[in-house]
């Protein structure tokens, strides 16, 4: 059996259950990543020393009837914007080239006493800044589904390193839409919690109010595990989701200038869902466009305020699509930005009121397919406007500061996204599992 394919979920049971070592399973990983003609576009290092210290420990836990929980000896990828000791971390950078910290990030540390086995760490846009992948500066990975086209980004290696069977899942940063827009575009589930919930201690910034750090993952049980290792929590229980779901599709903004496969994929999804029980109301309340107005004094303006000395002090290092974004935060005022928030706060709390008697609110995760890397590479007007596109709906959960989980639809790189309400993680990902369910039946 080629363990390799399964959920993290799955593989933890075989090791409980004796039909699989974590040895085993480390080496099979390292082995494959190494064997891979990509393995230098999908992971920025590997860290095989570690990955068999950590395997041996868990294969000596599950002998002794120790094991610390589902998946101790679990091999999982990270992305390169978590501290790791004494191994660099760039976050996709020339600017930060030879960044070694002295101790891993709180999730890393925290993952590790779970009992997970840390493979390496995977290239990413330059400073998580882009939704599409695209990284010159340092390496690109291909989409899983067709390496001619944009991976999704940031946490484009992380994705990448799952849906090609390099790593059982991985742990990536979601600050516009980096963990959800590449698992859409590589056929995986990925969940941003509420930000917050994890600790962004020992992870390089973008934007610190919108920052947090979730899974990409092959199921969202995996998602739900995942989640609680690296908060040092216990997992929610799945195993009787809920049913005959109050469901909300969101019109309106999350429709606009989309192409017609993810909408076909999300209508078809919705029909499912529908025919599983659930109950659906269609609105569009005018809070989401008011929101995505402030995107631009939000989200810009705080990247560069945290990133300007570096990018000041060497602007060619950096790819120029992407020094361009940041740029663009040095337009706005400080009034401006300041004032953004406030509106912001103001629409947080009627959104609330909105949806309060749903579950769940569901759209498109991304309006578009992953574009042809070549086109943008070639074309900047291209790349700025495929990029907006690609992160402008899972966008609207970062700004309302919602846990938001994407998955996978039965057309290629399209994926269905739910939000659910601020802090109600848990909750989302009982209901996602329920949805999962209607999805595959």
């Amino acid at each position: 059996m080629d363990w390799l394919d399964r959920t993290a979920t799955q593989q933890g049971r075989a090791i409980m259950a004796g039909l699989v070592s974590p040895v085993d399973l480390t080496e099979a990983y390292l082995d494959a990543a190494t064997r891979s003609p990509d393995r230098d576009l999908i992971f920025a290092r590997l860290t095989p020393e570690r990955a068999r210290s950590e395997a041996i420990a868990a294969h000596d836990r599950a002998k002794a009837g120790q094991r610390r929980g589902m998946l101790d000896g679990v091999a999982i990828s990270w992305k390169d914007n978590f501290d790791s000791a004494g191994v660099a971390t760039e976050a996709g950078s020339a600017l930060l080239a030879g960044r070694t910290p002295e101790a891993d990030a709180k999730a890393l540390q925290n993952a590790a006493m779970a009992g997970l086995i840390c493979l390496g760490k995977t290239h990413m846009t330059e400073l998580a800044f882009s939704g599409l992948g695209i990284n010159p500066r340092t390496a690109t990975p291909p989409n899983a589904l067709d390496p001619a086209l944009a991976p999704g980004g940031s946490s484009s290696g992380s994705a990448v390193s799952v849906a090609l069977s390099l790593a059982s899942a991985s742990i990536g940063s979601d600050t516009g839409g980096s963990i959800r827009t590449p698992a859409a575009w590589n056929g995986l589930v990925g969940f941003k919690p509420t930000a917050g919930r994890v600790s962004s201690d020992g992870i390089v910034p973008l934007c610190p109010g919108f920052d947090v750090a979730g899974p990409l993952a092959r199921s969202v049980e995996d998602c739900a595990s995942l989640l609680a290792a690296i908060t040092a929590t216990r997992p929610p229980d799945l195993a009787d989701p809920p049913t005959a779901l109050r469901l909300l599709v969101l019109e309106g903004a999350p429709f606009e200038s989309a192409r017609e496969a993810p909408v076909t994929a999300f209508t078809e999804a919705v029909e499912h869902l529908s025919r599983a029980g659930a109950r659906i109301t269609h609105a569009a309340p005018p809070c989401v466009a008011e929101a995505l107005e402030l995107s631009s004094k939000l989200f810009a303006p705080e990247a560069y305020g945290v990133w300007s000395a570096h990018i000041e002090a060497d602007p060619e290092a950096m790819y120029p699509p992407i020094l361009a974004r940041f740029r663009a935060g040095a337009e706005v005022s400080a009034p401006e930005y300041v004032a953004a928030w406030r509106t912001l706060t103001r629409l947080r709390a009627i959104w609330a009121d909105e949806v309060a008697g749903f579950d769940a609110v569901i759209l498109p995760t991304s309006p578009i397919l992953p574009p042809d890397r070549e086109k943008l590479l070639a074309d900047s007007n291209f790349f700025a406007s495929e990029n907006m596109l690609s992160l402008r709906n899972t966008r609207i959960g970062n700004l309302f500061g919602l846990p938001a989980i994407s998955l996978p639809t039965n057309r290629p790189a399209c994926g269905i996204m739910a939000m659910g309400a601020a802090g109600g993680d848990l909750a989302l990902l009982r209901i996602a599992a329920a949805m999962e369910t209607a999805l595959q039946n």
